[in-house]
Order: structure tokens, then C-alpha cells, then sequence
């Protein structure tokens, strides 16, 4: 069962932190030669959307799994939860304020940040 948790810990870290590089290298650049803005309006706040569905399954399978582990005194695991936290309110803050750029890249730094913290608490 642990590595089912584990598995869907990491696909929903992979649709979250890859979704955003995708956006970031491939669809901003190209809609910015060829503006479709509606378009692009529609496929951030559809990724939103499911940012925040992977945001859920990334605290619910985390808790999991630092409970398991008996990870919740770990320093690493509190900045990340922090950092998580933040990410969270910043892609709601981005939905609703999507022509704000500083919190797209504010939150590819953060999620980032957060996979690294990731790997170092898995080692």
C-alpha cells in the first residue's frame, strides 16, 4: 500500500511541477508569438484547477507517509509543509489574478524548491 501512496505522492508532484515547466518553455512562448489570449486564459485555469486537486493529494499522501515514517519532528518536512503552504495560496491568488507574472514564476521557484526538499527527505 505504501508505495501505491508513494506513487500517487509523485504523480501529482509531476502533473503539479510539470505542468508549470510545460506552461513556462512551451505554451507561453508560442501563444506569445500567436496571442490567443482566451485560449491561453483557458489552459492556465484549467491547470489551476488541477494544481490545486494535486496540491490536495500532495498534503493527503504526504501526511501519510511522514506519519509512517514518523517524520513530523523533521526540520526539512516543516520548511517544506511551509513552502507547500504558500505555493497553495499563491496559485489561488493566481487564478484570480492570472495577469500577475511574478506569482507564475514565484510559484515554479517555490515548487522547485519543494521537489528538492522532496528528494532530500526521501535519502
Amino acid at each position: 500500500m505504501w508505495d501505491a501512496i508513494l506513487w500517487l505522492h509523485l504523480l501529482a508532484m509531476a502533473f503539479f511541477v510539470g505542468g508549470q515547466l510545460f506552461l513556462a518553455l512551451a505554451v507561453v512562448p508560442v501563444e506569445r508569438r500567436n496571442p490567443d489570449r482566451e485560449r491561453l486564459r483557458a489552459i492556465a485555469r484549467r491547470f489551476g484547477w488541477g494544481s490545486l486537486v494535486a496540491i490536495g493529494i500532495l498534503l493527503a499522501t504526504g501526511a501519510a507517509m511522514a506519519t509512517h515514517d514518523h517524520r513530523w519532528e523533521n526540520g526539512t518536512l516543516h520548511v517544506k509543509l511551509t513552502l507547500v503552504a504558500l505555493t497553495a495560496g499563491l496559485v489561488v491568488w493566481h487564478i484570480r489574478r492570472p495577469q500577475n507574472h511574478a506569482i507564475e514564476a514565484a510559484i515554479l521557484i517555490l515548487s522547485l524548491a519543494i521537489v528538492g526538499l522532496g528528494v532530500a527527505l526521501a535519502q
